[in-house]
């Protein structure tokens, strides 16, 4: 056997193979959900509570805001 034969083996797509159309598709359905999710939140949110949440994450990270 060549070395080109055994490469053409290794290469040879087996019959458990997936093929790269059947990727699962629920890690970028996900990301959507969480996307609108986030978007309608802020969205129908208040200006004051947005300004609260904002004010309370830079606290919590110690940067100043005031």
């Amino acid at each position: 056997m060549t070395r080109l034969e055994a490469l053409q083996q290794v290469a040879a797509p087996t019959s458990g193979s997936v093929p790269a159309t059947a990727k699962p598709r629920w890690p970028a359905l996900a990301a959507c959900a969480i996307g609108l999710i986030v978007l309608f939140g802020v969205g129908f949110a208040g200006s004051a509570t947005l300004h609260n949440a904002a004010h309370d994450t830079r606290h919590a990270f110690n940067f100043p805001c005031h």
